[in-house]
């Protein structure tokens, strides 16, 4: 037997049909209806009929979505998996390197089973937390997954529910934590049959997906719960360690209790139930300190969030690209401030936004901010997905490597940038026809504007765009990529080592630079990073005693206290 509990107020009937059989359901408070049935098994699809229409509808809650977004719902008996992780206990946040992946696209085969392959060099890496992009259910097969519309049901062409939980089974096995992406702010519109069951979407604000998902309007409470439920199914039925929430920017909520201060709260309940510890991780563009404060100290009771700040300082600086945002960085003395102070725009004029933006962090740890050189977005969202070790030097992206591996910030690593991958990230989609058209032309006028020439844009569409984004795995072992992998492999066991380097308190770490030498000094503990931008040899003075323990070139040298510093070079110093 089966119970069916679906949230549909805006229904005047509802029927369940399974087995070839309808079932009426019965209306009940606040909307809901419910009906048990007897003949129901895991295994069995199913499908949701309201009112008169002739149209089979998929389960809000859809567990499993064998067929796609428009076919029926598949039951699933989420206990019924034999898991082995009971031991596992996730290591903390302040001592992770991310990894953040893409399941279609870090494999050929593109399925979880085959990420499963990679899990062991991972680990050897050194990374401790997996981060997959949206693996939830979304329309066509390739994707990047935040078009998803079946939030509870994994993407069936990366594999079934079971294989999802095997791969989060093989990373516990592997000592690897695995983190989730959420996409809460929106739905893709192929396929979001949500409107149809009740007020899970508002009016009262537009965003540029169309309607806001609704968190404070009337039927709020119902949907905000939509939401909740769906977080605690990962961590609870998956076993995911925690989620990364997807642009909660975007979030329109002026209730008095935030959304995102509701899911800290029923997070810290779900750890209390299950003795695990679970993270959550916010993506915003706010500049704004009070996600990541404590919910006792009147903040949001984010774990940590994605700090861009220091991504675009970073980039600018090595790149020369002042187009779009990065015309509000570009300057060593933003990059230093970024890494003093994680936001370089704390209630200082944003020429770009042409307001004021951002404010101070206080006294908050390091570690409740990422720091990178690279994610999706800096790269997929880019004209034609190209990394950065594709538009800079070898020797400024190893300084790329050593600042995010070195300074204080949580780091998190994009697939294949650790070997250099000369796989572009690009934008892919599998949309229907009509979307897919409308999609295509999007994104050649978006870049247009830009000054590209629409006809070298890759189209989204295309089969094509989704196998170049593919990791090609035999590269590692070949020139230049074999010496890049070196390079991480060598910081990353350097920052595993260093105390120094976990080191969270931002009063410690000490920084200083010449904008017009192009020379930066970051000084952590026993440890001194110093890299050179400048056209010719430079310089520095460093501590007495000092010893290179890695450098980017067998240039540099240390005479006399003096360290030498040839073009686009990097150098880590120990004192020890």
């Amino acid at each position: 037997m089966h119970r069916f509990r679906l949230w549909a107020p805006n229904a005047g009937k509802v029927s369940v049909q399974i087995a070839g059989q309808m079932y009426p359901l019965q209306q009940h408070d606040g909307g809901w209806w419910e009906a048990d049935v007897e003949a129901a098994r895991p295994g069995m699809d199913y499908a949701y009929f309201l009112d008169d229409e002739n149209l089979a509808l998929p389960d809000p809650r859809s567990p499993w979505q064998p067929s796609g977004v428009h076919g029926p719902s598949r039951l699933l008996d989420h206990a019924a998996f034999p898991w082995t992780d009971a031991a596992w206990e996730a290591p903390p946040l302040s001592a992770a390197i991310l990894y953040e992946l893409h399941i279609g696209a870090f494999t050929p085969e593109g399925t979880l089973d085959a990420a499963q392959t990679k899990l062991d060099y991972l680990r050897d890496l050194g990374i401790t937390h997996v981060e997959l992009m949206p693996v939830n259910a979304f329309p066509g097969i390739q994707g990047w997954g935040y078009d998803g519309v079946d939030l509870f049901a994994p993407h069936e062409p990366y594999g079934s529910p079971d294989a999802l939980k095997r791969f989060v089974d093989a990373c516990h096995a592997r000592s690897l934590a695995v983190l989730l992406d959420v996409v809460y702010n929106h739905l893709g519109p192929d396929g979001n049959y949500l409107a149809k069951f009740g007020p899970y979407f508002t009016t009262a604000h537009h965003t540029p997906w169309g309607d806001a998902v609704n968190f404070e309007d009337r039927g709020s409470c119902e949907s905000r719960r939509f939401f909740c439920d769906n977080a605690l199914l990962w961590l609870r039925d998956y076993h995911f360690d925690g989620l990364r929430l997807d642009a909660v920017h975007a979030y329109s909520d002026r209730s008095a209790i935030n959304f995102m201060e509701q899911l800290a709260t029923e997070v810290r309940g779900l750890e209390a139930h299950t003795g695990r510890s679970y993270v959550v991780i916010a993506e915003s563009d706010l500049n704004d300190p009070r996600l990541v404060t404590a919910l006792e100290a009147g903040g949001y009771g984010m774990d940590a969030q994605w700090s861009d700040d220091f991504h675009h300082a970073l980039f600018a600086v090595l790149t020369g690209d002042r187009g779009g945002y990065y015309s509000d960085f570009g300057s060593l003395a933003d990059l230093a401030k970024s890494i003093r102070e994680v936001f370089v725009y704390d209630g200082r004029y944003s020429p770009y936004r042409d307001r004021i933006h951002g404010r101070p962090v206080p006294n908050l740890p390091a570690s409740r901010f990422l720091g990178y050189s690279q994610n999706h977005d800096q790269v997929g969202n880019r004209a034609k997905g190209d990394s950065l070790s594709s538009i800079v030097t070898s020797g400024r992206a190893k300084i790329a490597a050593a600042l995010v591996l070195t300074a204080p910030f949580v780091p998190m690593l994009f697939q294949g940038e650790e070997w250099a991958a000369s796989s572009p990230f690009q934008f892919f989609t599998n949309h229907n026809p009509e979307l897919g058209k409308l999609v295509s032309a999007g994104r050649r006028k978006e870049f247009a504007a830009f000054g590209w020439n629409p006809a070298d844009i890759p189209d989204p569409q295309s089969p094509a765009t989704f196998q170049r984004s593919k990791l090609n795995w035999d590269e590692r072992s070949q020139p230049p990529h074999a010496a890049m992998l070196d390079w991480y492999r060598r910081l990353i066991a350097l920052r595993r080592s260093t105390p120094g380097l976990t080191d969270p308190d931002l009063a410690h770490t000490h920084v200083r630079f010449n904008e017009d030498d192009h020379w930066l000094v970051m000084e952590r503990g026993s440890v001194t990073i110093a890299f050179s931008l400048a056209p010719q040899p430079i310089q520095l003075e460093v501590q007495p005693g000092s010893t290179i323990a890695l450098g980017s070139s067998p240039e540099i040298q240390i005479n006399n206290n003096s360290l030498t510093l040839p073009p686009d070079t990097v150098a880590v110093l120990t004192s020890e």
